[in-house]
């Protein structure tokens, strides 16, 4: 497993996030997307943890 930043995994999902929302800024969504950034202890790393919510 390659070994992330913080800078470099917020850098990863922005750009993850920026590619699924580019087939949606057509319509507008239902949802809200929460993403929030977690320090899993058992992988030693940060991960981001999503929700998705009605507006």
């Amino acid at each position: 497993m390659a070994k992330l930043t913080r800078r470099g995994f917020i850098g990863t999902a922005a750009a993850a996030a920026t590619l699924r929302g580019v087939g949606v800024t057509a319509a507008k969504p239902q949802f809200r997307r929460i993403l929030t950034l977690v320090y899993d202890k058992g992988l030693g790393m940060m991960r981001a943890v999503e929700k998705v919510v009605p507006l």
